[in-house]
């Protein structure tokens, strides 16, 4: 029946069929993934700016008064911040420094740390969103729009076990050597091993800013909402709990179909969630 799903055991048997859950058939909006995808991103923006009194420290002043000492009236000159290097026979040598046409001169608006880069969005937009990635995430024309070179490696598993894929009492598995055993059930290793092999050193600074590699996001497990989250570090394995899904998990870079493998817990608690 098209209502009902396949749950699986950890050995990749086929033990139950169980209801599938309403999230799977919502119409997929990609505009609205896009939009609720951006502002995630913008929003997560870390806060920056410039020294306060960067560019104004330095000793420069000029009066403005008719006949005062280091008056710049009468002189042909603009009335503005000068330092002076040297006094000869009654002149200045003396350049212009504070204002932003200056050399070493302040920025006109730099800035500010205390900017709130917060993009608001609606909660119904947010929440159609996560519903129309999860309802992309069991479309296999979506997963092969999103794994173009990748995706000779899950079409077997795709196949074999369909969409989306649970298993049962996922939340067991504690080791990476146990998730690699399910992933030779599955027959997912060779895209494991895939994304393992394309690791890639960043061009230009990003590498001095904790971004040096760029991998493969690859393929997420879903938990159920009460379950602890494994200490597992496999290249192209993401863990989440299905309570703290959000756009940028389930739609990476704001483009759908990425791979999900859920725990039955996790199906049966997401009956109640995002609806």
């Amino acid at each position: 029946m098209e209502n009902m799903i396949s749950v699986y055991d950890k050995e990749g048997n086929k033990i139950k069929e169980i209801e599938l859950p309403e999230h799977f058939k919502f119409e997929i909006r990609e505009d609205i993934v896009y939009k609720v995808f951006r502002a995630y991103m913008l929003s997560h923006r870390i806060p920056y700016g410039s020294y306060k009194y960067a560019g104004m420290e330095a000793s420069a002043w000029t009066s403005k008064r008719r006949y005062a000492y280091r008056s710049s009236y009468k002189r042909g000159i603009s009335r503005v911040p000068r330092s002076i290097f040297a006094k000869i026979a009654g002149n200045f040598i003396w350049v212009a420094r504070v204002i932003p046409n200056a050399v070493k001169g302040r920025r006109a608006h730099p800035p500010k740390p205390e900017k709130n880069w917060y993009r608001k969005i609606n909660k119904k937009e947010k929440r159609l969103a996560i519903l129309s990635a999860i309802s992309a995430s069991s479309n296999i024309d979506y997963i092969k729009n999103r794994y173009t070179k990748s995706f000779i490696y899950l079409s077997e598993a795709i196949s074999t076990f369909g969409l989306p894929i649970v298993i049962s009492n996922l939340e067991e598995l504690r080791k990476a050597k146990e998730y690699r055993e399910l992933f030779n059930k599955l027959k997912i290793e060779k895209f494991i091993e895939y994304v393992k092999e394309n690791k890639k050193q960043r061009a230009g600074k990003g590498k001095m800013r904790n971004r040096r590699i760029k991998k493969y996001r690859g393929i997420l497990f879903v938990l159920s909402s009460d379950s602890e989250l494994p200490k597992v570090s496999i290249d192209g394995v993401e863990f989440s709990k299905v309570n703290q899904l959000n756009i940028e998990k389930l739609a990476p870079g704001g483009k759908l179909g990425r791979f999900i493998i859920w725990s039955e817990k996790a199906i049966e608690d997401l009956r109640n969630l995002y609806i």
